[in-house]
């Protein structure tokens, strides 16, 4: 008789998806943009200190729809990875990223987020320049809106630097993507002073998008099965199911659900008895 131990099966299987969320070849939130979307027009700067690379956003039509779309963006070389900061961001692309909802809010256009970080930019100069109070108004705001916010994490969702686009009405993982409060690596780091634990951790913190959506996290899943285009149409059917769902709802009733939501997260479940 095998003995299964169920315990490492659950740790394997996080790391796992640990290691295929972080694969220079996954898909990243521009090819997936302009997949879904069209008439995509870019818009750039924070109006403020520049233009962060790590993000992309503007204004783009979903079949007939206006909508706002902002994405983290890491790119799929060594070269394209530098120059989009490893999707890291900075407060400048926060706020970047806040200008264009906020205006989406100005003219009633619904904001879809596409979320793919390992944490925010860890520079002196983003901390000189006002990380934290970035990310935090981001968390404010967002909440406030009165137009509908999905947020989508395709691959990577690290610490705050995912939470500051995650704050949605629905969010929505990739079977093969990860959510977590800080990497297994840091960690292991900080509990254990070895980083090479991080494997055992990823298990511990409960990454992947089947436990985040039994403790309430996330609200859907999307299967990764067959091609890329099969996997984007599932992403766009779930934005339109979504959007059309929120069209029956008003202004305030789309922000006091969304502030519900997160109120309400945690209040059914012992986290640390699992």
């Amino acid at each position: 008789m095998i003995n299964v131990d169920i315990e490492e099966i659950k740790i394997n299987n996080a790391w796992n998806k640990v290691l295929s969320a972080r694969k220079i070849t996954r898909f990243r939130s521009l090819v997936i943009m302009n997949s879904i979307f069209h008439s995509f027009l870019q818009l750039h700067g924070d109006r403020g200190i520049g233009d962060d690379k790590s993000i992309i956003g503007g204004i783009a039509l979903l079949d007939n729809q206006a909508v706002t779309v902002i994405g983290q963006q890491k790119g799929n070389s060594p070269s394209e990875m530098e120059y989009y900061q490893y999707g890291m961001t900075k407060p400048e692309g926060y706020r970047k990223s806040l200008r264009l909802m906020r205006q989406a809010e100005k003219f009633g256009r619904p904001i879809i987020c596409f979320i793919d970080t390992p944490g925010a930019f860890p520079g002196v100069s983003a901390e000189e320049n006002g990380q934290a109070e970035a990310i935090a108004r981001n968390l404010y705001e967002m909440a406030n809106f009165t137009v509908p916010v999905m947020s989508i994490i395709i691959g990577e969702g690290g610490s705050g630097g995912a939470l500051a686009l995650g704050v949605a009405n629905k969010v929505i993982m990739l079977e093969n993507a990860i959510y977590s409060v800080v990497s297994p690596e840091a960690c292991a780091s900080i509990l254990c002073k070895d980083s090479r634990k991080a494997p055992d951790i990823a298990g511990d913190l409960k990454v992947t998008a089947n436990e985040l959506k039994n403790y309430g996290i996330i609200d859907e899943i999307i299967s990764e099965e067959g091609d890329v285009q099969e996997i984007f149409g599932r992403i766009k059917q779930s934005i339109v199911s979504e959007l059309l769902r929120c069209s029956q709802l008003e202004g305030c009733e789309i922000r006091n659900e969304r502030i519900e939501k997160y109120r309400c997260i945690g209040n059914e479940i012992e986290f640390f008895n699992k």
